[in-house]
């Protein structure tokens, strides 16, 4: 029995603190056997990744799929290059857009759909360090406001 549903396996916070998310894509993945083990007991990391169009091809880079304890020979290098799968008229409109307007293709979050790994693709534009300041002042505003809500209603 397949599972249905969707479970989260990895998230890239630091994408949202460091870029603008414009727009979100959904891609699969290439993977091999003991990549899906290793990723289902949650040992991925998108910390430093990103996405490149070569080719007319959308792969992933620097993502780490740490190798699965019980692999032995089969196990594959742990930041090697994977493979999306898109469809070509969404990549070609992927790759315009990144080439025309200055953009990154950034890996924000990792995980299953139904069975499938899938993985979510931010379209972003890089934060300035008065954006990212901005960001935090924001957020810390926020909280106090609702602290303050919080203490009032009790």
């Amino acid at each position: 029995m397949r599972s249905k549903g969707t479970k989260t396996i990895a998230e890239n916070r630091k994408a949202r603190h460091e870029y603008f998310v414009l727009e979100t894509y959904e891609a699969g993945i290439e993977l091999v056997g003991t990549e899906v083990k290793s990723i289902r007991n949650g040992s991925v990391n998108l910390k430093d990744s990103w996405c490149s169009v070569d080719n007319g091809e959308l792969f992933i880079r620097g993502m780490h799929i740490s190798p699965y304890e019980k692999g032995n020979i089969f196990n594959k290098d742990p930041l090697r290059v994977r493979r999306l799968l898109m469809h070509k008229k969404e990549i070609n409109k992927l790759y315009g857009t990144l080439k025309q307007d200055g953009l990154s293709l950034i890996p924000l979050s990792l995980y299953f759909k139904d069975s499938r790994v899938k993985v979510q693709l931010g379209l972003c534009k890089g934060k300035k360090l008065y954006d990212k300041r901005q960001d935090s002042a924001n957020r810390d505003a926020k909280r106090e406001i609702d602290r303050n809500l919080k203490i009032r209603n009790q």
